[in-house]
This record gives structure tokens, sequence and C-alpha cells, in this order.
């Protein structure tokens, strides 16, 4: 497993259509249990490390649920690389684009 999203039903559902496995979360706990599950967190129902996936897509959605727990994971700097992506109703209000993120950090337009 190189890739699992965490999202909303739809989004799940699209990337299902591509080959990538996911789970539908609609409240915080269901998010943390999904997350802590593919992290290897999660105790005995964790995903063993030798299967666990390289890239986590969370919509943004989900990923500020768990706002606390991705910002631990990342500065872990463990896999899967967590990779946040607009949900199924576009950006979030004051979430920042990529593009955006770019052009603040590095002072051009992408």
């Amino acid at each position: 497993m190189e890739y699992f999203v965490i999202g909303e039903r739809e989004i799940v559902l699209a990337f299902k259509l591509v080959g990538v496995d996911g789970s539908v979360c609609v409240n915080r706990t269901e998010a943390l249990d999904a997350f802590n599950r593919i992290t290897g967190r999660g105790g005995t129902a964790s995903v063993p490390s030798s299967e666990r996936p390289k890239v986590l897509i969370l919509t943004e959605e989900v990923s500020s649920m768990l706002e606390d727990e991705v910002l631990e994971w990342q500065k872990g700097a463990e896999y899967p690389l967590v990779v946040e992506i607009p949900g199924i109703r576009g950006h979030l209000q004051g979430k920042k684009s990529l593009s955006d993120m770019i052009r603040e950090a590095v002072g051009i337009q992408v």
C-alpha cells in the first residue's frame, strides 16, 4: 500500500476508483481512529509497519479535526508523509493553497 486517504465519502470513493484505499470519516473520533491505525499508534488494531502507506492523504476537514495529532506526527518526520487536499466543497475558509504557501516562502509566483 503506497497511498491511503482519510476523508469524506465522496473523496474516498473517488480515490478508490483509481485503486487507493481509504477510510470514510464524519467526526473526530472516526478520523482519529483511522489516523492512529494507519500511523501505527493504534495499538493492536494498527497496520503493521511493513504494510503502512508512504503517503497519507487527508482532506482539509479531517486535517483540521486532527490538527494537533498531525502536527506532532509531522514533527517526528516518519512515514507516512501527510498531505492535505481540499475536500468535496473546496478549500476551507482561511486555508492557504499550496501555491499561496510557496509564494510566501519563496517570494515568487508559481
